[in-house]
């Protein structure tokens, strides 16, 4: 017996949907803005989700009862954070910063049999406190480079993808699988960064909001935060870049 597929919408009605939904894709493309440097521009943005928004307009079928609204809005997410990606305008140096960060903690948890201090991994590289808190600020760029929708929030960011590098030997590992291995690295960190992921990407708190919380400021959440995201992309490339070479 032949399947058949329920009809999606018809061109008026195709038509209507994009347009009572265009200020969605703003919203999204302003939110999303506010995490990027200022060289990308908001209008483009809004561009890519308007075609977006007409591609989930297309595929649409009522009669699955999926609100349009939450249909929407992974398709206009992906489409500016696929636009983002072929920018590829995160600099050589701070991949190299990354990676240095990455390699410092590394080593150090095997060094130490544990999860290293800030102190700690200021010393390996070779800075100071200052520099090394400077240096998280400048790589919380690198992480709205692999920003990814999770839900139907258009603030939400799948932390999996913010954890893992978008190259090499994580495409060959089921996603199943590595939610599991992040999950038990979380478990690794220590308490107060494990605080401050579950308020950021969970509860979807804002900086601001974890600051009150924790009793630190808005910039200091941000370096711990980003500090969480170094150490658990260290774990997970132990894990996981091993396997490749068998």
């Amino acid at each position: 017996m032949r399947m058949t597929m329920a009809p999606a919408v018809d061109a008026a009605q195709r038509d209507a949907l994009v347009l009572a939904h265009v200020d969605l894709v703003k919203s999204m493309a302003s939110r999303l803005g506010r995490r990027l440097p200022s060289q990308v521009e908001l209008s483009e943005l809004v561009s890519v989700g308007v075609l977006g928004l007409i591609e989930a307009a297309n595929r649409y079928q009522p009669s699955l009862g999926v609100p349009f609204d939450a249909f929407a809005r992974r398709r206009i997410n992906g489409a500016m954070l696929d636009a983002l990606r072929g920018l590829d305008w995160v600099p050589r140096s701070l991949r190299k910063l990354q990676r240095d960060v990455d390699g410092a903690m590394t080593q150090l948890r095997h060094t130490l049999g544990r999860e290293p201090e800030a102190e700690e991994i200021a010393a390996s590289l070779g800075v100071s406190v200052r520099d090394y808190d400077a240096k998280l600020d400048e790589l919380r760029m690198a992480e709205v480079a692999v920003l990814q929708p999770s839900g139907t929030s258009d603030e939400s960011v799948d932390l999996l993808e913010v954890a893992i590098d978008d190259q090499g030997p994580y495409r060959q590992l089921e996603r199943r699988e590595l939610r599991a291995r992040l999950a038990a690295a979380i478990v690794q960190l220590p308490e107060r960064e494990r605080q401050i992921l579950a308020m950021s990407y969970e509860q979807e708190m804002t900086l601001a909001e974890i600051g009150l919380v924790i009793g630190v400021g808005e910039s200091r959440v941000s370096q711990l935060r980003t500090q969480a995201i170094a150490r658990l992309r260290s774990l997970m490339r132990e894990w996981i870049v091993p396997r490749e070479a068998h």
